[in-house]
Protein backbone atom coordinates (compact mmCIF):
# COMPACT_ATOMS: atom_id res chain seq x y z
CA UNK A 1 0.00 0.00 0.00
CA UNK A 2 2.98 2.34 0.63
CA UNK A 3 3.49 3.11 -2.70
CA UNK A 4 0.09 3.64 -3.98
CA UNK A 5 0.27 6.42 -1.44
CA UNK A 6 0.80 10.11 -3.29
CA UNK A 7 2.67 12.67 -0.99
CA UNK A 8 0.97 15.59 0.11
CA UNK A 9 -1.83 16.93 2.15
CA UNK A 10 -4.72 15.20 3.63
CA UNK A 11 -7.15 16.91 5.19
CA UNK A 12 -8.53 15.62 8.63
CA UNK A 13 -11.30 16.44 10.67
CA UNK A 14 -10.09 15.76 14.53
CA UNK A 15 -12.26 14.86 16.79
CA UNK A 16 -13.01 15.98 20.55
CA UNK A 17 -10.76 13.21 22.85
CA UNK A 18 -7.91 12.63 20.09
CA UNK A 19 -4.55 14.71 20.10
CA UNK A 20 -3.04 16.09 17.37
CA UNK A 21 -0.53 13.32 18.24
CA UNK A 22 -3.02 10.33 17.97
CA UNK A 23 -4.30 11.24 14.75
CA UNK A 24 -0.73 11.14 13.23
CA UNK A 25 0.04 7.60 14.74
CA UNK A 26 -3.05 6.42 13.71
CA UNK A 27 -2.80 7.54 10.32
CA UNK A 28 0.35 6.00 10.44
CA UNK A 29 -0.69 2.41 11.21
CA UNK A 30 -3.72 3.05 8.60
CA UNK A 31 -1.89 4.05 5.55
CA UNK A 32 1.33 2.09 6.59
CA UNK A 33 3.37 5.35 5.50
CA UNK A 34 6.84 6.13 8.22
CA UNK A 35 6.59 10.00 6.81
CA UNK A 36 3.60 11.45 8.43
CA UNK A 37 3.11 14.63 10.14
CA UNK A 38 0.49 17.27 10.71
CA UNK A 39 0.89 20.73 10.43
CA UNK A 40 -0.75 22.97 13.52
CA UNK A 41 -1.55 21.39 17.03
CA UNK A 42 -5.53 21.99 18.20
CA UNK A 43 -6.10 20.63 22.00
CA UNK A 44 -7.20 17.29 22.63
CA UNK A 45 -10.89 19.22 23.20
CA UNK A 46 -10.80 21.44 20.10
CA UNK A 47 -12.28 19.77 16.90
CA UNK A 48 -11.78 20.62 13.10
CA UNK A 49 -9.36 20.93 10.39
CA UNK A 50 -5.90 19.39 11.01
CA UNK A 51 -3.49 19.02 7.78
CA UNK A 52 -1.68 16.16 7.85
CA UNK A 53 1.08 15.91 5.69
CA UNK A 54 2.62 12.68 4.09
CA UNK A 55 5.30 11.74 2.77
CA UNK A 56 7.76 14.35 0.86
CA UNK A 57 4.85 16.65 1.99
CA UNK A 58 6.44 16.49 5.65
CA UNK A 59 9.79 19.18 4.07
CA UNK A 60 7.06 21.81 3.33
CA UNK A 61 5.59 21.33 6.76
CA UNK A 62 7.08 24.70 8.24
CA UNK A 63 5.48 26.43 5.66
CA UNK A 64 2.16 25.19 5.83
CA UNK A 65 2.25 25.80 9.41
CA UNK A 66 2.95 29.64 8.71
CA UNK A 67 -0.64 29.58 7.22
CA UNK A 68 -3.93 31.68 8.55
CA UNK A 69 -6.28 30.04 10.15
CA UNK A 70 -9.87 30.42 11.18
CA UNK A 71 -12.04 29.20 14.31
CA UNK A 72 -15.33 29.30 15.45
CA UNK A 73 -15.70 29.46 19.59
CA UNK A 74 -17.97 29.74 22.57
CA UNK A 75 -16.54 31.38 25.78
CA UNK A 76 -18.25 31.73 28.85
CA UNK A 77 -18.60 34.69 31.01
CA UNK A 78 -17.57 35.54 34.27
CA UNK A 79 -14.98 32.31 34.89
CA UNK A 80 -11.83 32.03 34.74
CA UNK A 81 -9.47 28.97 34.79
CA UNK A 82 -6.15 28.04 35.15
CA UNK A 83 -5.97 26.26 31.30
CA UNK A 84 -8.40 29.84 29.96
CA UNK A 85 -10.87 26.98 29.05
CA UNK A 86 -13.60 24.68 30.86
CA UNK A 87 -11.01 22.00 31.25
CA UNK A 88 -8.69 23.84 33.76
CA UNK A 89 -9.24 24.71 37.61
CA UNK A 90 -11.56 27.42 38.17
CA UNK A 91 -9.53 30.34 39.29
CA UNK A 92 -13.02 32.87 39.39
CA UNK A 93 -16.40 32.32 39.38
CA UNK A 94 -18.38 35.37 39.55
CA UNK A 95 -21.28 34.15 37.22
CA UNK A 96 -23.79 35.02 40.08
CA UNK A 97 -22.56 38.14 40.87
CA UNK A 98 -22.18 40.59 38.25
CA UNK A 99 -24.58 42.25 35.37
CA UNK A 100 -23.05 41.23 32.10
CA UNK A 101 -22.60 43.03 29.09
CA UNK A 102 -24.69 42.89 26.68
CA UNK A 103 -24.74 41.89 22.78
CA UNK A 104 -23.41 45.61 21.53
CA UNK A 105 -20.60 45.84 24.64
CA UNK A 106 -19.07 42.25 23.58
CA UNK A 107 -19.21 43.21 19.98
CA UNK A 108 -17.45 46.66 20.41
CA UNK A 109 -14.56 45.07 23.11
CA UNK A 110 -14.12 42.15 20.25
CA UNK A 111 -13.77 44.56 17.73
CA UNK A 112 -10.90 46.36 19.25
CA UNK A 113 -9.26 43.09 19.18
CA UNK A 114 -8.67 42.94 14.88
CA UNK A 115 -5.32 43.91 13.96
CA UNK A 116 -1.65 43.39 15.35
CA UNK A 117 -2.56 42.19 18.95
CA UNK A 118 0.18 41.38 21.83
CA UNK A 119 -0.59 38.20 23.57
CA UNK A 120 0.12 36.17 26.65
CA UNK A 121 0.73 32.71 25.81
CA UNK A 122 -0.77 30.28 28.43
CA UNK A 123 0.56 28.37 30.71
CA UNK A 124 -0.77 25.66 29.27
CA UNK A 125 0.80 25.29 26.43
CA UNK A 126 3.25 23.69 24.08
CA UNK A 127 4.91 26.89 23.88
CA UNK A 128 9.28 26.71 25.70
CA UNK A 129 10.46 28.85 27.83
CA UNK A 130 14.58 28.11 28.47
CA UNK A 131 13.67 24.57 26.93
CA UNK A 132 11.12 23.69 28.82
CA UNK A 133 7.57 23.48 27.46
CA UNK A 134 5.10 25.91 29.61
CA UNK A 135 2.57 22.61 30.31
CA UNK A 136 5.05 20.86 32.04
CA UNK A 137 5.72 23.75 34.72
CA UNK A 138 2.28 24.34 34.88
CA UNK A 139 1.92 20.75 35.92
CA UNK A 140 3.74 21.08 38.62
CA UNK A 141 2.82 24.12 39.92
CA UNK A 142 5.24 26.74 38.55
CA UNK A 143 4.96 29.53 36.34
CA UNK A 144 7.18 30.82 34.21
CA UNK A 145 8.13 34.72 32.98
CA UNK A 146 5.89 34.94 29.81
CA UNK A 147 6.63 37.43 26.48
CA UNK A 148 3.88 38.41 24.80
CA UNK A 149 4.07 38.02 21.10
CA UNK A 150 2.43 39.67 18.52
CA UNK A 151 -0.23 37.75 16.38
CA UNK A 152 -2.86 39.52 14.04
CA UNK A 153 -6.12 39.10 13.57
CA UNK A 154 -7.68 39.75 10.81
CA UNK A 155 -11.69 39.37 11.62
CA UNK A 156 -13.39 38.75 14.60
CA UNK A 157 -17.36 38.93 14.37
CA UNK A 158 -19.57 37.74 17.27
CA UNK A 159 -22.39 35.37 15.97
CA UNK A 160 -24.42 35.11 18.90
CA UNK A 161 -24.85 35.80 22.55
CA UNK A 162 -26.70 33.64 25.13
CA UNK A 163 -27.67 35.56 27.96
CA UNK A 164 -29.24 33.22 30.10
CA UNK A 165 -25.50 31.09 29.90
CA UNK A 166 -23.63 34.48 29.38
CA UNK A 167 -21.90 32.99 27.02
CA UNK A 168 -21.20 34.32 23.37
CA UNK A 169 -20.09 32.43 19.90
CA UNK A 170 -17.67 33.80 17.45
CA UNK A 171 -15.62 33.18 14.21
CA UNK A 172 -11.89 34.82 13.90
CA UNK A 173 -9.37 34.64 11.20
CA UNK A 174 -6.15 35.16 12.82
CA UNK A 175 -2.27 34.52 12.33
CA UNK A 176 -0.23 31.33 13.33
CA UNK A 177 0.45 31.38 16.87
CA UNK A 178 -2.98 32.68 18.27
CA UNK A 179 -4.42 30.71 21.10
CA UNK A 180 -8.31 31.29 20.92
CA UNK A 181 -8.54 30.31 24.72
CA UNK A 182 -6.32 33.34 25.40
CA UNK A 183 -8.41 35.84 23.18
CA UNK A 184 -11.26 34.60 24.98
CA UNK A 185 -9.57 34.98 28.48
CA UNK A 186 -8.40 38.96 27.07
CA UNK A 187 -11.94 39.38 25.79
CA UNK A 188 -12.81 38.83 29.11
CA UNK A 189 -10.54 40.63 30.87
CA UNK A 190 -11.54 44.17 28.75
CA UNK A 191 -15.33 43.06 29.18
CA UNK A 192 -14.65 43.47 33.04
CA UNK A 193 -16.35 40.16 34.33
CA UNK A 194 -13.80 37.30 32.68
CA UNK A 195 -14.00 34.66 30.28
CA UNK A 196 -13.04 31.28 29.42
CA UNK A 197 -13.55 29.08 26.47
CA UNK A 198 -16.17 26.62 26.09
CA UNK A 199 -15.82 25.19 22.40
CA UNK A 200 -13.62 25.45 19.56
CA UNK A 201 -13.90 24.24 15.61
CA UNK A 202 -10.58 24.92 13.63
CA UNK A 203 -12.83 26.08 10.46
CA UNK A 204 -9.79 26.30 7.91
CA UNK A 205 -6.28 25.76 7.81
CA UNK A 206 -3.43 25.42 5.61
CA UNK A 207 -6.09 26.59 2.75
CA UNK A 208 -8.69 22.91 3.24
CA UNK A 209 -11.56 23.93 4.71
CA UNK A 210 -13.70 22.03 7.51
CA UNK A 211 -16.26 20.86 4.71
CA UNK A 212 -13.40 18.98 2.72
CA UNK A 213 -12.28 17.25 5.65
CA UNK A 214 -12.55 13.32 6.36
CA UNK A 215 -13.06 11.56 10.07
CA UNK A 216 -10.50 8.70 10.57
CA UNK A 217 -13.54 6.31 10.25
CA UNK A 218 -13.95 7.62 6.76
CA UNK A 219 -10.40 7.71 5.93
CA UNK A 220 -9.97 4.02 7.14
CA UNK A 221 -12.50 3.01 4.57
CA UNK A 222 -11.14 4.97 1.72
CA UNK A 223 -7.71 3.62 2.39
CA UNK A 224 -9.22 -0.18 2.65
CA UNK A 225 -11.00 0.28 -0.81
CA UNK A 226 -7.13 1.79 -2.10
CA UNK A 227 -9.29 4.83 -2.85
CA UNK A 228 -7.32 7.48 -0.03
CA UNK A 229 -5.08 8.76 -2.83
CA UNK A 230 -8.19 10.23 -4.32
CA UNK A 231 -8.07 12.83 -1.64
CA UNK A 232 -4.49 13.83 -1.20
CA UNK A 233 -4.02 17.32 -2.46
CA UNK A 234 -0.46 17.24 -4.53
CA UNK A 235 2.41 19.43 -2.87
CA UNK A 236 2.03 22.08 -5.40
CA UNK A 237 -1.72 22.10 -5.13
CA UNK A 238 -1.62 23.78 -1.84
CA UNK A 239 0.66 26.18 -2.84
CA UNK A 240 -1.68 27.04 -5.57
CA UNK A 241 -1.48 30.90 -5.05
CA UNK A 242 2.22 31.20 -5.69
CA UNK A 243 3.37 31.52 -9.20
CA UNK A 244 4.89 28.81 -11.35
CA UNK A 245 8.41 29.09 -13.55
CA UNK A 246 10.38 25.98 -14.39
CA UNK A 247 14.30 26.48 -14.52
CA UNK A 248 16.73 25.84 -17.30
CA UNK A 249 18.95 22.30 -17.34
CA UNK A 250 21.26 24.18 -16.56
CA UNK A 251 19.50 25.06 -13.40
CA UNK A 252 18.62 22.18 -12.52
CA UNK A 253 22.08 21.16 -10.52
CA UNK A 254 21.78 24.20 -8.94
CA UNK A 255 18.12 23.97 -7.43
CA UNK A 256 19.29 20.19 -6.38
CA UNK A 257 21.32 21.99 -4.12
CA UNK A 258 19.61 24.39 -3.07
CA UNK A 259 21.34 27.53 -4.32
CA UNK A 260 20.24 31.01 -5.31
CA UNK A 261 18.69 31.13 -8.78
CA UNK A 262 18.23 33.85 -10.90
CA UNK A 263 14.90 33.74 -12.30
CA UNK A 264 13.64 36.13 -14.54
CA UNK A 265 10.08 37.12 -13.03
CA UNK A 266 8.47 39.77 -10.87
CA UNK A 267 8.77 39.63 -7.46
CA UNK A 268 6.95 37.29 -5.10
CA UNK A 269 7.01 33.70 -4.18
CA UNK A 270 6.76 30.50 -7.08
CA UNK A 271 6.21 26.58 -7.16
CA UNK A 272 9.38 26.05 -8.91
CA UNK A 273 9.65 22.42 -11.49
CA UNK A 274 12.38 20.86 -13.34
CA UNK A 275 12.50 20.64 -16.92
CA UNK A 276 10.61 17.52 -17.26
CA UNK A 277 7.60 18.71 -15.14
CA UNK A 278 8.16 18.14 -11.87
CA UNK A 279 7.28 19.80 -9.20
CA UNK A 280 10.97 20.61 -6.96
CA UNK A 281 10.90 23.43 -4.74
CA UNK A 282 9.05 26.96 -2.97
CA UNK A 283 11.12 29.72 -3.66
CA UNK A 284 10.92 33.60 -2.93
CA UNK A 285 12.24 36.23 -5.80
CA UNK A 286 13.28 39.50 -4.77
CA UNK A 287 14.74 41.68 -7.72
CA UNK A 288 14.94 38.31 -10.05
CA UNK A 289 17.33 36.78 -6.51
CA UNK A 290 15.40 33.69 -5.85
CA UNK A 291 16.04 32.19 -2.16
CA UNK A 292 15.06 28.46 -1.34
CA UNK A 293 11.78 28.42 0.65
CA UNK A 294 10.86 24.91 0.76
CA UNK A 295 12.77 21.80 -1.03
CA UNK A 296 10.41 19.03 -2.03
CA UNK A 297 12.72 16.47 -4.36
CA UNK A 298 14.59 13.60 -1.84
Amino acid sequence: MQSEIPSGLLAVYKEKGWTSSDVVVKLRHILKIKKIGHAGTLDPEAEGVLPVLIGRGTKLSGMLMDTDKIYRAAAILGIETDTQDLTGTILKDCREDVAYPGKDQIESVAAGFVGPYLQTPPMYSAKKVGGRKLYELARKGQEAERTPSEVYIHSLKVLSVDEKEHSFTFETACSKGTYIRTLCHDIGQKLGVGAAMKSLVRLRAAGCGIEDSLKIQEIEELAEKGRIGEKIIPVDEIFRDYGRVTVSSGQEKMLRNGNVLRLDVPDGKYRVYLPDGRFAALYEVTEKKAVLCGYFLT
